[in-house]
């Protein structure tokens, strides 16, 4: 299991790099994506460690922490905040409203996600 954890905990960094990269070149659909993606590996490594099997195929990150038995770990502020990006990964990669999405993820609002994200992941981080 240990191999499992560190490769979601190794993918979860990457996309944490790519989403900074993202916003470097102002691609901001992509940045909450990618902290989307961060959240969802390091969550499916800590799923990994808790229940020593493999993480469910899912990109909810709410059913990926109810189903790890984690969920009531997290904070209020740390719930909100799955709750924010998760809705980032679907409208990503379908983007039927790609201009009002792209309206409200402004250079700000990217650099707070990814602050945000960072400090989850963190959080993880120190339970593995």
């Amino acid at each position: 299991m240990e191999n499992k954890i560190k490769y979601w905990i190794d993918l979860s960094d990457y996309d944490l790099e790519t989403a900074e990269a993202m916003l470097s070149s102002k691609r901001y659909l992509y940045v909450g994506f990618m902290c989307h993606q961060t959240i969802e590996k390091a969550f499916k490594a800590y799923f990994t460690k808790l229940k020593l099997e493999t993480a469910p195929f899912t990109h909810s990150l709410s059913y990926l922490a109810k189903k790890g038995e984690f969920y009531e770990l997290l904070s209020e502020s740390q719930k909100d905040f799955i709750d924010q990006i998760e809705p980032l990964n679907i409208e990503a990669r379908y983007p039927s409203h790609k201009d009002r999405l792209l309206r409200s993820l402004t250079d700000v609002k990217c650099i707070e996600l990814i602050q945000k994200t960072k400090e989850l992941q963190q959080w993880i981080k120190k339970k593995l």
